[in-house]
């Protein structure tokens, strides 16, 4: 029986799950993923642990990694589950309060229940550590800075499978300027160095940015203060209102579903789109003078992966850096969707983050060996 992996990726109602085998190769292969979801409550990660061990014949459970969000600014990596680690964790919450919490719930239930079984934590905001202080900074007095205010970014793992493929698919590509935008129900965009993150578009928190299905995207903190000063708003309110009631929900008054927008035909929705689309060539401008040019141009995730229309759309408004849309190859999704004549090149990659999980677990089973 091969040894099995299982990665979690926890919610607030849902719970993603991937079983992988180690493969002869020593890579971890997937054979099955799903989600659980449970309204109002977390969804209980031990009915998990039976049914990796039993699935597919069954195999021997080494490991459990989860993808959490943030990891502050001592992570730069991976690392092993402990108590020490969990508590200094749990200091982070303040940080990602919508997020740390249910990311480290499965953890802490999973090691009541299988206190012996080895688990691994692996951050959203890690691939970004080690980018230049200005990339960081916000112009605020440096206490705060010291006290951990700072430009974070998030979807590294995803950041850091795409690195990857692309190495593999054209390294010579790979090893120069790429802006990598994650489009879904979260998004952001990454300035990539030879494979490095150097600029990314969220920052303190999973906020910032372009906009998203219901969260703001960056927005004027002066009027987060004419909100709490003229309509009585207070932090809970405020917090709902940027995370939950924003973004393409908001502003077309219709869905997040970037889908269900495409096809509704009013003109809410096409105001929803087209800000979208406006925002995420916005910052590829900005995060191409980040990189002093520009040589790729990745799309991936939900809408990355899958939105032919909203492509086109970032492409148009790109075109100035040189980004030059080869149609017929938009439409079949690429892989690659420039012309030969493009001075950008252009791909369209699906991300795998589960996979990046698995690769961070079994590499450090097997350095700690």
């Amino acid at each position: 029986m091969s040894d099995r992996i299982l990665t979690l990726n926890a919610g607030s109602s849902s719970l993603k799950y991937a079983l992988f085998e180690v493969a002869p190769d020593g890579r971890p292969a997937r054979i099955a993923k799903g989600k659980l979801d449970s309204a109002g409550a977390n969804p209980d990660p031990v009915e998990l642990i039976a049914w990796a061990e039993s699935e597919n014949g069954g195999g021997a459970l080494i490991a459990v990694g989860h993808r959490v969000v943030h990891g502050g600014r001592e992570f730069s990596g991976p690392a092993p589950i402990s108590d020490a680690l969990l508590e200094r964790l749990d200091r982070l919450t303040p940080l990602a309060p919508l997020h740390q919490p249910h990311n480290l719930a499965p953890i802490r239930a999973i090691r009541a229940a299988r206190p012996a079984l080895p688990q691994v934590a692996c951050f959203d905001t890690a691939f970004h550590r080690g980018r230049a202080p200005v990339t960081t900074r916000f112009a605020l007095p440096r206490a705060y800075e010291e006290s951990g205010i700072e430009r974070y970014g998030f979807h590294g793992l995803s950041y850091e499978y795409i690195a990857g493929a692309l190495r593999a698919a054209a390294p010579g590509l790979a090893a120069g300027r790429v802006i990598v935008a994650h489009l879904g129900n979260g998004a952001s965009l990454c300035a990539l160095l030879d494979g490095r993150s150097v600029d990314t578009t969220m920052s303190f928190t999973a906020l910032d940015g372009v906009p998203m299905g219901t969260r703001s995207g960056s927005i004027d903190p002066g009027v987060l203060l004419y909100l709490m000063r003229e309509r009585g708003m207070g932090a809970a309110e405020l917090e709902d209102l940027l995370y939950h009631r924003s973004g393409l929900l908001g502003v077309s008054g219709l869905s997040g579903d970037m889908r269900v927008l495409l096809e509704s035909g009013t003109q809410e929705a096409a105001d929803a789109i087209e800000l979208f689309a406006y925002r995420v060539a916005y910052e590829i401008g900005g995060l191409a003078a980040s990189l002093g040019g520009l040589d790729g141009l990745v799309f991936t995730a939900g809408i990355g992966e899958n939105a032919a229309e909203i492509r086109r759309r970032i492409c148009e408004r790109s075109a100035w850096l040189g980004v030059a849309l080869d149609g017929a190859a938009n439409a079949a999704a690429g892989p690659c969707i420039s012309t030969g004549e493009s001075r950008v090149a252009v791909w369209v990659i699906p991300t795998d983050e589960e996979e990046m999980i698995a690769r961070h677990t079994l590499a450090l089973l097997q350095a700690s060996r």
